[in-house]
């Protein structure tokens, strides 16, 4: 991996690979939550599988670094990214049509901890960015960890062209708190939102068919609505989700799966049918919003400077 540290010169090369590997790239999708736990993985890595099924071309890049999952929900844990020349890193490929990158495949102990700060995270998210071959790719879809720290301000500060983000929580009403962060974290940031997933949405018993809200329901619709973004779904509690997670096969490619899968399903066509004359004018308005803020900001500062008078 990079190292902490890097001439001027060589960021300035960096920054061109990087933008030359992501036009050819036509969207790149952020999946957050200011909440761990809610199952953005479960989430980026299922519409991944759908928008596959769907003969899209798509790329992971996992980006939670002190916990990455992504390679043993896509049953591809210990493999390692092939290297050419010492420069380029060719990513993991699941299965056809989908290409993944995370540090798992760079670790040779899967329990060894990784202790970085946060200059070596945002050197090892450039590197993943400009130094992997990609190729042309319908979508990128990043996992992120919890918060709004780190590695997702690295990912929106470095990726030119970011689509939108995906804000992933459960009805919890703590979760629903802590995402709600998420959704001013893009518009302080300028990043278009693509909407809200409301995961573990409630467990259907098996034996009544009556619906159990173990982490509640609705919370997540209605942060969506009292937040003036779109709700894209909510994605119940499934046993057999869980299973084949753990056994790193796709839950939505299975023709009899439970309404987990369908729900998953509908949200990838949802994003999948987006109109870029609608992406276009969202992130025209996210922009918007950005400069206002920033605006703001600058007006309080000189306020501030003043001893509080304008």
């Amino acid at each position: 991996m990079a190292g902490e540290y890097m001439d001027f010169e060589a960021q300035i090369t960096q920054m061109k690979k990087i933008k030359e590997r992501m036009d050819r790239i036509r969207r790149k999708i952020l999946v957050m939550s200011g909440k761990g736990g809610v199952g953005k993985t479960t989430v980026t890595v299922n519409l991944a599988n759908a928008l596959v099924d769907a003969g899209r071309k798509v790329g992971v890049l996992d980006t939670d670094l002190h916990g990455p999952n992504v390679a043993k929900m896509f049953g591809v844990e210990g493999r390692l990214m092939e290297t050419e020349d010492g420069t380029s890193l060719f990513p993991v490929e699941p299965r056809p049509g989908l290409k993944v990158v995370s540090l798992s495949f760079a670790l040779s102990d899967s329990d060894a901890p990784v202790v970085w700060r946060g200059p070596m995270k945002l050197a090892a998210i450039k590197q993943f960015l400009a130094d992997v071959e990609w190729g042309n790719l319908d979508y990128l879809l990043i996992d992120t960890p919890p918060g709004t720290g780190d590695e997702p301000l690295a990912v929106i500060q470095n990726l030119p062209g970011l689509t939108g983000s995906i804000i992933v929580t459960t009805a919890q009403a703590v979760a629903v708190a802590d995402s709600r962060k998420s959704v001013t974290f893009s518009r302080r940031l300028g990043v278009p939102i693509l909407g809200v997933v409301e995961n573990m949405s409630g467990l259907r018993c098996p034996h009544c068919s009556h619906e159990i809200p173990i982490f509640g329901i609705g919370g997540g619709k209605l942060m969506a609505q009292d937040m003036s973004v779109p709700f894209l779904g909510r994605v119940p509690i499934e046993v057999e989700l869980r299973e084949a997670e753990d056994a790193g096969t796709s839950w939505v490619s299975e023709p009899a799966a439970g309404p987990s899968a369908v729900a998953l399903r509908e949200i990838a066509s949802y994003i999948d049918a987006l109109e870029d004359d609608y992406l276009e004018m969202i992130e025209a308005e996210a922009k918007k919003v950005k400069a206002e803020a920033d605006e703001a900001d600058k007006r309080t500062q000189e306020e501030n400077r003043n001893g509080g008078y304008a």
